[in-house]
């Protein structure tokens, strides 16, 4: 009744008018000289993360922005001064208080192994209404910095919202008196996200299915960054005047991580489409398995949190951030769910051009509503071969004959099934391929899941930590997959 569902992801007005900068947020002016060396670098930059090239070579590639960035950063030398988080809490609270939000009987606190986090400070029984926030609270490109107008035309904001939502961020951060400086304030000064990974962080994931999207994230941010110092230096308008001093590599990773890590979706003034926004106080909630309880009232025009469970008076209260893989939390959000049971292992399967049977394994597959090329997720538990997958499975092992009866069959859906009759030969070509690959996956980490637990035990950096977790459930993964498949091949 007039709610929507949010899933924590994650109207410009005109205005023409020049914005007040605000260099002291900065310690120093970059000189000329090294500005321009800045725009050197920046050119090579946008070369390595554009061209398409380096796809084949993403590590590599990698390297080689890293150690572009690496100068870049010395040169900007520009370290943010910011109060500690803590000290801004209590104007963060009564901002929030004095423009309709409802935050009655929770408070922000310190949580070992969570940094900051919601309390209760009341005991809150399953779905009871724990906060809400009301729209003009909400930090997105309709509320905040009406500015990005300007720019409504450049490719990276019109078509990438979370590009935009970045953008948005530092023109509050930077401008004076900005509406949004005590939710600002109390945000993080840096996070966990893969954008903070060094090369050496980076390595422990060789093996890992999640390198590949990691490195591309690095790329992309790096291609982002490059382009938009590009457009802020040779551009004369109130935003590049704003930013062109004070926009530097970790400014905009700390953007674009705020965003990654505190994005949601909620519809628009008008209730035509989903839009990005940051929600204060609410986005403070860290993550724990459960159901979705956050939802937008159109009718009160906010978003309003019950609670997923009964939380008593000192507890810090979680949200469910959905059914994510910790892939997606590691690389998007900067943590891994230890026990998380929508994760999954992605294994990239597809039907080469090469192959004489490809006409028909495709045209099979497409009745059965399924890509010839795709990822398919081996989940953790008894069961972790997905019907699809295993249908994929069996169009990729079938032979002509077969191919031909199942083209021609109404009950193709069948496939999809365990019990599903087929050949033998058909049944144990799939057993082979699924233990032949999951040993191959399994060979292609550098360490065991018993050497890995055991160096969990060591004293390791806080990514590095991150890294061997994410290595340690996919292994987990990995093996009870193998477990199943050899029991199936016994059986």
């Amino acid at each position: 009744m007039g709610r929507k569902k949010l899933h924590p992801s994650a109207k410009c007005k005109q205005h023409n008018a020049s914005l007040n900068k605000k260099i002291p947020h900065q310690t120093k002016r970059i000189s000329p000289s090294k500005r321009n060396e800045i725009n050197v670098q920046c050119e090579k930059l946008f070369h390595l993360s554009s061209n398409p090239a380096y796809e084949t070579q993403l590590w590599e590639n990698y390297v080689q922005i890293s150690s572009i960035l690496e100068k870049v950063k010395r040169l900007e030398e520009m370290k943010i001064e910011s109060s500690k988080r803590c000290e801004a809490i209590g104007n963060f609270v009564k901002w929030l208080r004095e423009n309709g939000a409802n935050i009655d009987g929770v408070s922000i606190a310190e949580f070992p192994g969570y940094d900051f986090g919601l309390k209760a400070e009341r005991n809150f029984t399953e779905g009871h209404m724990i906060l809400d926030i009301p729209r003009k609270l909400i930090f997105c490109t309709q509320t905040a910095a009406p500015e990005l107008s300007i720019l409504q035309n450049d490719p990276l904001v019109q078509h990438m919202p979370h590009v935009a939502l970045a953008i948005a961020l530092l023109i509050e951060r930077h401008k004076e008196n900005s509406q949004w400086k005590h939710y600002l304030d109390v945000l993080p000064n840096q996070y966990s996200t893969v954008l903070y990974m060094s090369t050496n962080d980076m390595i422990e994931l060789k093996g890992s299915p999640t390198l590949e999207g990691a490195l591309k994230q690095c790329r992309n941010i790096a291609r982002q960054y490059s382009y938009f110092n590009r457009f802020f230096q040779s551009n004369q308008n109130s935003v590049s005047e704003l930013l062109r001093e004070v926009f530097t590599y970790e400014e905009y990773c700390w953007a674009v991580s705020t965003v990654m890590t505190r994005q949601n979706r909620i519809p628009n003034e008008d209730g035509s489409k989903m839009i990005y926004g940051l929600i204060p106080m609410w986005d403070m909630c860290n993550h724990e398995e459960g159901k979705i309880t956050t939802d937008f009232n159109r009718i009160s025009d906010k978003c309003e949190c019950f609670a997923m469970r009964n939380f008593k008076a000192g507890e810090q209260i979680f949200i469910a951030y959905g059914a994510r893989t910790n892939s997606d939390f590691f690389v998007h959000s900067g943590f891994v769910s230890i026990d998380n049971k929508q994760d999954g292992f992605k294994l990239r399967l597809g039907i080469s051009k090469a192959d004489a049977l490809q006409k028909e394994r495709v045209e099979l597959l497409a009745k059965l509503a399924l890509p010839s090329n795709d990822e398919f997720l081996l989940k953790p538990g008894m069961e972790p071969i997905s019907d699809d997958l295993l249908a994929f499975l069996r169009v990729f092992s079938m032979r002509k004959p077969e191919l031909e009866h199942w083209l021609q069959s109404d009950k193709v859906l069948d496939l999809k099934h365990v019990d599903c009759a087929l050949e033998t030969v058909i049944e144990e070509n799939v057993r082979r391929f699924m233990l032949t690959r999951l040993k191959l996956l399994i060979a292609n980490y550098p360490t065991t899941l018993e050497e890995d637990l055991e160096i969990m035990n060591s004293s390791l950096s806080h990514h590095k930590k991150l890294a061997l977790q994410l290595r340690i459930t996919e292994k987990q993964i990995l093996h009870g997959a193998l477990d199943y498949v050899e029991q199936w091949i016994k059986a």
